[in-house]
C-alpha cells in the first residue's frame, strides 16, 4: 500500500458489481486499506462471513451504512425503525467499525411538518445513542442535499445535523461530511469547523457534482474530478478541523456500475490521488 492511500477508502455503493469477495480480492491488489460497508449486501453474504472476510483481508471496515428513517409518526413504524437501528449498530459492532452513518428520514407521507420531523430524529437518537456507546459505535448524521429533504433526509445542511448531535456526547452522535451534499453551502466550512472544535468529525466522503442530473437524481454523483467540487479543499478544510481519519470515496452512479469493478476501482484510487491529495 502506498502512503498516499493509507487514509482512502471506498464505500461499496461504488462497486456494487463487485461480490464483496471480490471488493476485497480487488482492494487487497490494488492496495485499498479501508471499505465503507452497506448493510444490505453485508446481510445477503452473511454478516460474521463478511467479518471474516475483512479481517482475512486485512481491510478495516471504515463505516457501516445505513442507519436513520427515524421520523415516521406511526408509533408502530417508529418502534420498527428503532429496532432496525440497534441492528444495525450490533451489525456494525461485528463488523469492527465505529461509524454507523444515519440518513435521517423523509417527510411521513402527507406531511408538511419539517420541523416535527427533526424532533422525531431527536427523540430517536435519545434512545439509540447510549445503547450505540455500549456497543463502541458512534452514530454520524449525514446531511443530504436539500432535493431529497421530502423522501430521504429532513436534515440538509451541516448545521441542522449539528443542532442534532450536540444534544448528545460527541462520542455518541456526529456528523458525516459528504462533498457531494455539502459543496453548495457557504456556510459549511463554518460548520466543519464548529464540528471539529467538538469531536464531531466522525466521517468524510468524496463525491463530485455533475450536471445535468440523470432523471430520479439518486444515482448522479460524479467521479472524482469530473465535476464542480473542489475537493482538496474540502479536504483540507476536514484536516484544518482536526480530522485525519478514513476519506471514503462514495458514488451512486448507473454508468459506473455498468464497466468492471476491478476497473472502476483502479480509477477511482487515481482520481482520487489525482484530486483529493
Amino acid at each position: 500500500m502506498s502512503e498516499a492511500l493509507a487514509r482512502f477508502s471506498i464505500n461499496q455503493m461504488t462497486v456494487k458489481q463487485l461480490s464483496l469477495p471480490e471488493l476485497a480480492a480487488a482492494c487487497t491488489d490494488l492496495g485499498i486499506p479501508g471499505i465503507g460497508l452497506w448493510r444490505e449486501p453485508v446481510r445477503s453474504y452473511g454478516l460474521e462471513k463478511t467479518a471474516k472476510l475483512m479481517r482475512d483481508a486485512g481491510l478495516t471496515v471504515t463505516t457501516l451504512c445505513r442507519g436513520g428513517f427515524l421520523t415516521e409518526t406511526d408509533p408502530h413504524a417508529r418502534v420498527r425503525a428503532i429496532d432496525d437501528n440497534r441492528a444495525a449498530i450490533d451489525e456494525a459492532a461485528t463488523l469492527g467499525t465505529d461509524t454507523l452513518v444515519l440518513v435521517s428520514g423523509g417527510l411521513p407521507a402527507g406531511s408538511k411538518d419539517l420541523h416535527g420531523a427533526r424532533s422525531r430524529i431527536a427523540d430517536a437518537l435519545a434512545d439509540l445513542a447510549p445503547y450505540a456507546a455500549s456497543r463502541g459505535v458512534r452514530l454520524a448524521i449525514e446531511p443530504l442535499h436539500p432535493m431529497f429533504a421530502s423522501d430521504r433526509c429532513v436534515v440538509s445542511t451541516l448545521a441542522q445535523a449539528l443542532d442534532l448531535a450536540e444534544r448528545f456526547p460527541a462520542s455518541q452522535v456526529g456528523v458525516c461530511v459528504d462533498t457531494y451534499h455539502v459543496w453548495w453551502d457557504d456556510q459549511a466550512p463554518a460548520q466543519i469547523a464548529r464540528a471539529g472544535r467538538g469531536g464531531r468529525l466522525h466521517a468524510f466522503q468524496l463525491a463530485d457534482w455533475v450536471t445535468p442530473l440523470p432523471e430520479g437524481v439518486l444515482n448522479g454523483r460524479g467521479q472524482l474530478g469530473e465535476g464542480s467540487v473542489d475537493l482538496r479543499s474540502w479536504r483540507a478544510l476536514v484536516e484544518e478541523a482536526g480530522y485525519g481519519g478514513p476519506i471514503e470515496v462514495e458514488l451512486f452512479n448507473e454508468a459506473l456500475w455498468s464497466r468492471a469493478g476491478h476497473e472502476v476501482l483502479s480509477e477511482t484510487s487515481r482520481n482520487y490521488l489525482q484530486h483529493a491529495c
